[in-house]
């Protein structure tokens, strides 16, 4: 494939955002994003009953029930702790008038550091309970993305890369934008429940560069004129062999999102090759009791395990179902993602083993009292692009649109805004 001008197309992101087609000749995105890139709203705390504040310029505040927002004198470069007390907002000793969701207006980006960080754009303060809150970043996409990409990527790799990882983030986050609940005030976490966040701090050269080279670029598929944006799921590194987003997440089968051998293209990766692990028997039983109590909310008699096996396998042989077998006989089948999620969610501090993907084989040994994986390959949940991969491809002289469209097969580069 070419030039992103070879794959311009006219598209709606899930249906209601409309993409543009690309110019064929080389674009020069603006250094600011323009005014109609999209909102992102991240929940960078949840629950909270304070969270410290520190301005260099004064923001201006308003609650709900009031009509216009107030300028707040904060000490300059002091810490003061922003409460809520019986549905009433403190700011150190002042009381803020009105009640409700709290909003703040940096005088300009990274004016006021929330918990010890800056942010690009507006915050949000919601209540959850009289005493408790959640805090939400309210900032454009592109805005928001700088800071994302050297969370997700080291700043040192190649721009290229780097490019093709704004691209798929952008995509990522607009899905989720335009797919979140009517009810819910926000649509992303700052961490690896969606994507990792770090606000204007962790931006860099690199990464501004690698958002505003790509503006507005987002990877679709679908019929001629009929493109959708989708959940560009990516991942650290695949081991060799991604696994699609049906088997990984038990989706509907898409495309861009299939099982792809990409031979040994990621082994630049520490975490290509690791093992072996070692759970003992009763370990992995808590682990999975306390997944599946999590998951159906109900009681479970489970046995001790003795024994997990591999179930299934992709076309290019990478597990995707295991399963594990009690002392009562009683079978238990898990997604590779789903038996990795529950032995790394049981971690702890005096059984810390832990799986870097699914990819991996299973030894059960007669009398052992401990489930040995071995040859594991790959380092999370192995769907989409392959960041390690994408930096091989980049290291080569592959562009940025290459890297996206080997990572999505049969999708197409569009411009959304």
């Amino acid at each position: 494939m070419g030039r992103i001008g070879r794959w311009a197309a006219l598209a709606a992101v899930a249906g209601m955002l409309l993409f543009w087609p690309l110019a064929c000749s080389q674009h020069h995105p603006p250094s600011s994003p323009p005014n109609n890139a999209p909102l992102v709203r991240v929940r960078l705390f949840a629950g909270r009953d304070s969270v410290i504040l520190r301005a260099t310029q004064s923001p201006l505040v308003k609650t709900a029930s009031e009509k216009s927002p107030l300028r707040l004198n904060l000490p300059p470069k002091t810490d003061i702790a922003l409460t809520l007390v019986d549905g009433q907002w403190h700011i150190g000793d002042a009381t803020i008038p009105g009640s409700g969701i709290l909003g703040l207006k940096q005088a300009a980006d990274a004016t006021v550091a929330v918990n010890g960080r800056t942010y690009r754009g507006r915050f949000r303060f919601i209540p959850a309970s009289p005493t408790t809150f959640d805090v939400v970043n309210d900032v454009d996409v592109e805005s928001y993305l700088k800071g994302v990409i050297t969370r997700e990527m080291p700043a040192r790799w190649n721009a290229e890369a780097l490019e093709a990882q704004a691209i798929v983030a952008r995509t990522y986050a607009l899905y989720e934008v335009r797919t979140a609940a009517a009810n819910r005030q926000w649509d992303v976490y700052p961490d690896d429940r969606s994507q990792m966040y770090g606000g204007y701090e962790d931006e860099n050269a690199k990464s501004r560069a690698a958002v505003e080279d790509s503006t507005g670029i987002v990877v679709a598929y679908g019929s001629p004129g009929q493109e959708r944006i989708f959940k560009a799921y990516f991942n650290s590194c695949c081991g060799g062999v991604t696994q699609s987003s049906a088997d990984a997440f038990n989706m509907p089968f898409l495309v861009p999102l299939c099982d792809q051998n990409v031979h040994g293209l990621c082994s630049a990766s520490d975490k290509y090759n690791w093992g072996p692990v070692e759970i003992k028997k009763d370990d992995l039983t808590r682990r999975l009791i306390a997944y599946l109590r999590r998951r159906t909310m109900k009681p479970l008699d489970m046995g001790l395990i003795t024994k997990l096996e591999i179930q299934q396998v992709n076309r290019f042989d990478r597990p995707i179902r295991f399963v594990a077998t009690d002392t009562n006989g009683q079978r238990y089948v898990f997604s590779g993602e789903e038996l990795r999620i529950a032995i790394n969610a049981g971690t702890t501090a005096s059984a810390p083993a832990k799986l870097y993907s699914s990819f991996v084989k299973v030894i059960n040994e007669p009398g052992s009292d401990v489930v040995r994986f071995v040859e594991g390959h790959g380092r999370g949940h192995g769907v989409g692009m392959c960041q390690w991969c994408s930096e091989a491809r980049a290291e080569a002289g592959v562009r940025h649109e290459d890297i996206v469209l080997a990572a999505y097969p049969r999708a197409k580069l569009v411009r959304a805004y």
